[in-house]
């Protein structure tokens, strides 16, 4: 830790002004329906977890509506198949708490969410979240404790929604290039690339 570091709230109150009274009206803890319509429009979100001192952020996609309104103070977010990892869902078992953040592509506001969440495997939640007729292996159900919207200035500054922001995936590591490095070629990277995207195709639920 440097000498310059912050280890007080005192300390960093100081350096920052009180939010103005828009940062602070709204927020609300329920799902208003000015959010709802933000919520049901986002085909992402971020959910971050926590657990014994680890935060975890992990990505979650689908059709816009994939994380349903159940009412005003609980959402459901179906587990889509993955890499079986279930590192959000090892934590929320050991700590509830969670953070959404939603994206609504296009869209410079986000709307973060802040609540608690169970496992739920119930065959009514499951039902519910069907889609290309498979089901989720589990639904997060969500109680939400806090809801605002952020405003759009970190996605002005980053650009994220320029044409002419955009970066060729190609010019960064491929998956199978840094799979080969880490495993110190254990994993045929150059066959994992090759294969990825028809496998990514058939396990897409």
């Amino acid at each position: 830790m440097t000498s310059h570091a912050i280890t007080s709230l005192a300390e960093l109150e100081a350096l920052y002004a009180q939010p103005a009274a828009p940062s602070l009206s709204k927020e609300v803890d329920y799902l208003h329906p000015h959010y709802r319509a933000f919520i049901e429009a986002a085909p992402f979100c971020l959910l971050s977890t926590v657990a014994a001192g680890w935060a975890e952020c992990s990505p979650r996609g689908d059709t816009p509506g994939f994380v349903q309104v159940l009412d005003e103070r609980t959402l459901l977010l179906p587990d889509r198949r993955g890499n079986n990892r279930i590192d959000s869902l090892r934590n929320i078992v050991a700590d509830p708490r969670v953070g959404l953040l939603f994206v609504i592509p296009g869209v410079n506001e986000t709307i973060r969410v802040n609540g608690t969440a169970q496992i739920s495997v119930e065959p009514a939640l499951i039902a519910r979240c069907v889609a290309n007729g498979k089901a989720p292996t589990t639904v997060l159900v969500i109680t939400v404790q806090s809801v605002f919207f952020q405003c759009a200035r970190a996605l002005i500054r980053s650009r994220l929604w320029s044409a002419d922001a955009q970066v060729a995936r190609q010019t960064l590591p491929s998956n199978g290039e840094i799979l080969a490095t880490l495993s110190e070629n254990a994993i045929d990277g150059a066959a994992y690339d090759r294969e990825l995207p028809e496998r990514q195709r058939n396990t897409l639920y």
